[in-house]
C-alpha cells in the first residue's frame, strides 16, 4: 500500500500539545499522519486510531506496532462510544483527514475508481448493505440526478441520471466501466475533453454510499466535547461541500452570539464560544507537495482549539 499522507507538517504541528496526552486519528488510512504523530510523542502519550475499513486498519496496525496505539474498526461517527468514559472530555487533539485513502482509490477491486474495470461497490466498510450497484440499478431517476447534482456538483446531472435509466432498462449495470461509457455518451464531447467526465459522478455515488456528509455533521459536535480545554481539532477536507460544512460548523462555535446582528432578541440560547479558530483561512499544500502527490492539490487543513 502507498501512501502519501497531505499536509503531514503543517497538521501535526498545529495539533501537537501534551507530548504525552491522549490523541485520536479518525482516519488512520494508511497511518501516515499517527505515525509522524507518535514520533513526536512521550512514552505516556496514548494514540486511538480509527477507521471504518477493516482490511486498512489490519493492515495499518499490522505497520504500526506501538503499545501507545490503540486501533478501533468504526465509522467515526461513533466516536463517543470509541473513548473510555473516564477520558471523555481529555482529548489533547483531534485529527479528521477526510479524503479516501490511496489502498481505496489504488485497489480496483473496491469500485472507487474510474480508471479500471470493477463491481459497483465503494463502500469504505464492506459490510455495510448499501453499495454503489444498489444506488445506480435501484434508485429513481429523479433521486438519482439530485445525488449526482448535490453531492457531485455535475451540472450534467439530469442528463447522466437519464442515460443511467435508460441502460439499466436493458439490463443492469454492474461494473465500474460501463457506468463510465454511459456517462460519457451522456455529456458534451467539449466536456469529455475537460476532466475526466466520470469524476464527479463516482464521486457523488460514492458520498451516497458511505453517507460522508451525514458522518461528519455526526462527528464534529462529539469531537469538540470529546477535547480538554486548550485541545485542538485538525480537519483535513478535500472538496468545497466538506469544507464549507467544517467552515460553517468551526465559524459557529467559535462565536458568542449566533443570531442575525440586527435581530432585536436573542434566540440563539445565548450561546457561548467553545472554540478559537487558529487559521482564519485554510493551511493548503505547498507547491513542491502538490507536484510530488497530486492529490494534495484540493486538500484544505483547518484547524481550532477549544477554549
Amino acid at each position: 500500500m502507498i501512501h502519501q499522507p497531505v499536509l503531514l507538517e503543517e497538521t501535526i504541528n498545529c495539533l501537537m500539545g501534551d507530548p504525552n496526552g491522549l490523541y485520536i486519528d479518525c482516519t488512520l488510512g494508511g497511518g501516515g499522519h499517527i505515525r509522524a504523530l507518535i514520533a513526536r510523542l512521550g512514552a505516556q502519550a496514548r494514540v486511538i486510531a480509527i477507521d471504518r475499513d477493516q482490511q486498512i486498519l489490519q493492515m495499518s496496525s499490522q505497520q504500526l506496532k506501538d503499545p501507545r496505539i490503540h486501533f478501533v474498526h468504526a465509522d467515526f461517527r461513533e466516536l463517543r462510544n470509541t473513548i473510555d468514559p473516564v477520558d471523555w472530555g481529555q482529548v489533547e487533539g483531534i485529527m479528521i483527514d477526510l479524503g479516501v485513502s490511496s489502498f481505496q482509490l489504488d485497489n480496483a477491486q473496491r469500485g472507487f475508481s474510474f480508471h479500471q474495470d470493477a463491481d459497483l461497490d465503494m463502500r469504505m466498510d464492506t459490510s455495510s448493505n448499501l453499495k454503489a450497484w444498489d444506488i445506480i440499478n435501484l434508485y429513481p431517476e429523479d433521486e438519482l440526478a439530485d445525488i449526482i447534482y448535490r453531492w457531485g456538483e455535475e451540472r450534467y446531472s439530469r442528463r447522466i441520471a437519464g442515460a443511467i435509466a435508460k441502460a439499466r432498462s436493458i439490463k443492469t449495470i454492474d461494473t465500474t466501466l460501463e457506468l463510465v461509457d454511459i456517462i460519457k455518451q451522456a455529456v458534451p464531447a467539449h466536456y469529455r475533453r475537460e476532466k475526466h467526465p466520470a469524476r464527479r459522478t463516482f464521486q457523488a455515488i460514492r458520498m451516497a454510499v458511505n453517507d460522508e456528509l451525514g458522518a461528519i455533521e455526526e462527528v464534529l459536535p462529539q469531537a469538540v466535547k470529546a477535547l480538554k480545554s486548550g485541545g485542538k481539532l485538525a480537519i483535513i477536507t478535500f472538496h468545497s461541500l466538506e469544507d464549507r460544512m467544517v467552515k460553517r460548523f468551526l465559524t459557529e462555535k467559535s462565536q458568542n452570539c449566533i443570531c442575525p446582528p440586527r435581530q432585536p432578541v436573542c434566540t440563539c440560547g445565548g450561546q457561548r464560544a467553545q472554540l478559537r479558530l487558529l487559521n482564519r483561512r485554510p493551511l493548503t499544500a505547498s507547491d513542491e507537495e502538490c507536484l510530488n502527490n497530486h492529490r494534495a492539490r484540493s486538500a484544505k487543513l483547518r484547524v481550532a482549539q477549544k477554549i
